[in-house]
């Protein structure tokens, strides 16, 4: 079994997706406009400059309109399409590498005629540059965490940039009464305003990605991620919904949690430790218990420090696909991939 250390439950909370609730002065069910509350990290983490620094998101105005329960139905749909097309994406992908991989071992010349050729070729062959080296010596795990990385800090960096704040919390930030609905819920699962939300949820994603890219494999676990991100956010849309809660939620949590659960209830012997006290450790089976009747314990209290309910979404999706997804889901892909390789054949006039 392998060891990780990981953030308290404590610090792994900081790390989930916030959410930031509204100022309004009227109902939430009235067509208004409210502001961008201080964001959840200057809140959380104690060390309040509010004399010396204003929040740079104080004054951006945010959509807000009623909540209603048919106003889910279309959140509904792009969640499921998007998971079906990361689902058949993944498995082109896994196709389009396999092919790959047996053209080359079936165009592969002779033992002598492929010593004399690399003899040749040697001569004219230039050595690879740092990054190409860098790639090459990645783990599988770490060719699929780098790209994920890559796009969150791309969006943390848009951020930054004050012409567009306005655009970003429009479609990065998932908001249930917005005139963008669909599009923000798979967007903001790669948003980050925060420096410690991206590094924290960054560094636990690190954690646990490898145990589950080994037992997945690279195309399924980019199906996993990416449903489980926009499955927790049409979660988090049916909390706020059914008990008008209007805010916005943004981060990479949701996506996260699913890889979490997974791992946990896979690998449930699996001894984990807090990140600053090692000799202290405890299962995956009870860390994932644990952490999942805390945000169910959040959604019953009306806690709202985090979006429990994205988080609980996630994890629900995490344990479904450990028990169901890949015995039920990916292994029945033979009917796509057959269809798919028909299809190619035929385009490729073969």
């Amino acid at each position: 079994m392998f060891f990780r250390n990981v953030w308290s439950y404590a610090e792994l909370s900081k790390c989930c997706k916030p959410v930031l609730f509204n100022k309004c002065s009227r109902s939430p069910h009235s067509n208004t406009h409210f502001q961008l509350r201080r964001t959840f990290q200057n809140a959380r983490r104690g060390a309040r400059r509010s004399g010396f620094q204003s929040d740079p998101l104080e004054h951006l105005q945010v959509e807000s309109g009623p909540l209603r329960a048919k106003g889910l139905v279309k959140p509904l749909l792009f969640a499921v399409g998007v998971s079906t097309a990361s689902l058949a994406g993944c498995v082109i992908w896994e196709y389009e590498n396999l092919r790959a991989h047996a053209h080359n071992v079936f165009k592969r010349p002779g033992s002598w005629l492929s010593s004399q050729q690399k003899k040749v070729m040697g001569q004219f062959k230039t050595e690879p540059g740092p990054i190409r080296k860098w790639w090459k010596s990645l783990r599988e795990s770490e060719k699929v965490f780098y790209p994920i990385l890559a796009a969150n800090v791309l969006v943390f960096g848009a951020w930054r940039i004050k012409m567009l704040q306005p655009l970003m919390v429009k479609y990065f930030c998932s908001n249930p009464s917005g005139s963008s609905i669909c599009l923000p819920m798979l967007l903001s699962t790669f948003s980050h305003y925060s420096t410690f939300h991206l590094a924290a949820n960054m560094y636990v994603l690190y954690s646990f990605m490898p145990a589950a890219v080994n037992s997945l494999g690279k195309e399924q676990f980019v199906a996993m991620y990416l449903s489980g991100g926009v499955l927790s956010s049409f979660a988090s849309f049916l909390y706020k919904v059914a008990f008008i809660q209007p805010g916005l939620s943004l981060g990479a949590s949701g996506a996260i949690m699913s890889v979490l659960s997974y791992v946990c209830v896979q690998y449930p012997d699996t001894r984990l430790s807090i990140i600053f006290l090692p000799m202290y450790t405890f299962s995956a089976g009870v860390a994932i218990k644990a952490i999942m009747g805390i945000d169910l314990a959040g959604i019953v209290l009306g806690w709202k420090l985090f979006d429990h309910a994205a988080h609980l979404g996630g994890a629900l999706f995490g344990i479904a696909w450990c028990f169901w997804g890949g015995s039920r889901v990916w292994a029945n892909r033979d009917k796509f991939v057959q269809y798919y390789h028909a299809v190619r054949k035929s385009d490729s006039g073969r």
